[in-house]
């Protein structure tokens, strides 16, 4: 599914349950929050082994799958409903980074471009 089909599977998902009163920018904005911080919980407190081990543990993965699909509805709904292209969004910022951090400079780094 390309984005086009999947913003109007979350729009008739949203409009059959009359959930569009309460997608308002902050809310929706509340809702990327909320649910990224779900699937921090998930590796919270945990060394590169056990991130591992979560990520095989099937029952812990489809968990990782939920939080990482909730994250991606909140997305694209703030999106659709606020009239902002992600393509066009992601390949702007992608630029903007590129510029920022050249890959000569930034190889292997992990330094923020104002460092």
């Amino acid at each position: 599914m390309d984005f086009t089909d999947l913003n109007q599977e979350i729009r008739t998902f949203c409009e059959v349950r009359d959930w569009g009163q309460f997608h308002t920018p902050k809310d929706l904005a509340i809702g990327l929050t909320t649910e990224s911080n779900e699937l921090l919980e998930i590796f919270r407190f945990k060394d590169e082994h056990e991130q591992s081990t979560i990520l095989e543990d099937s029952d812990k993965r489809g968990d990782i799958e939920d939080e990482l699909a909730d994250v991606l509805f909140f997305l694209l709904r703030f999106a659709d409903l606020n009239d902002i292209d992600l393509e066009e969004a992601l390949a702007t910022k992608l630029e903007k980074n590129r510029e920022r951090y050249p890959k000569e400079e930034y190889k292997s780094s992990n330094r923020k471009y104002n460092e």
